[in-house]
């Protein structure tokens, strides 16, 4: 299954937009867990030429390569082994629903919590930062956000809230990290 976009993908994408008014057009972008493409789509269409996608579903990157889209076929940096100047992440993020299809799992479980998956993402993103790097990260309400952050913290990073949305049941939030010495 590829994740359709929805309230948190169009969040994402927007907060996107106003982030990279006046950057350079030649910053390295990463989309982790690219799904529809949304984010990576964003960046082409705003100029930025040097955007990989990567995704751990082989469904997605099968539609992500018909869409002329550069992927990698990769558990989380499994197989990424270069720097970037931003990482992009819609990160699957809700709580394990055993009643959940598991086909659609991928997409939207972020763990037994919610929050799983996003802290092994903060603890390998910084390897592959460049010095100056960001990290756009999209998580909810129901993720444990407290988790996330103080684990962020101890994990050198900076981090601020760039946008919100309450929607039914939650409220989707998407946060600015750096590391601490950038």
């Amino acid at each position: 299954m590829i994740y359709p976009p929805a309230e948190d993908s169009y969040l994402l994408s927007d907060t996107l937009k106003n982030f990279l008014k006046n950057k350079k057009k030649t910053i390295k972008i990463l989309d982790m867990g690219s799904g529809s493409g949304i984010q990576a789509k964003t960046c082409l269409e705003l100029g930025f030429k040097n955007v990989l996608c990567a995704d751990i579903n082989p469904e997605v990157i099968e539609y992500l390569n018909s869409e002329k889209l550069k992927t990698i076929h990769t558990d989380l940096f499994e197989k990424i082994k270069t720097k970037f100047d931003l990482i992009i992440f819609n990160a699957p993020y809700l709580p394990e629903d055993k009643n959940e299809p598991e086909d659609s799992r991928w997409a939207t479980t972020g763990g037994k919590k919610g929050y799983e998956i996003i802290l092994k993402f903060l603890e390998h993103s910084q390897k592959h930062l460049n010095s100056s790097g960001k990290i756009l990260l999209l998580f909810s309400s129901l993720s444990k956000p407290q988790i996330i952050l103080s684990f962020a913290k101890k994990q050198g990073y900076n981090f601020n809230l760039l946008s919100n949305l309450k929607i039914p049941f939650e409220e989707l939030f998407v946060y600015k990290f750096e590391l601490s010495c950038s």
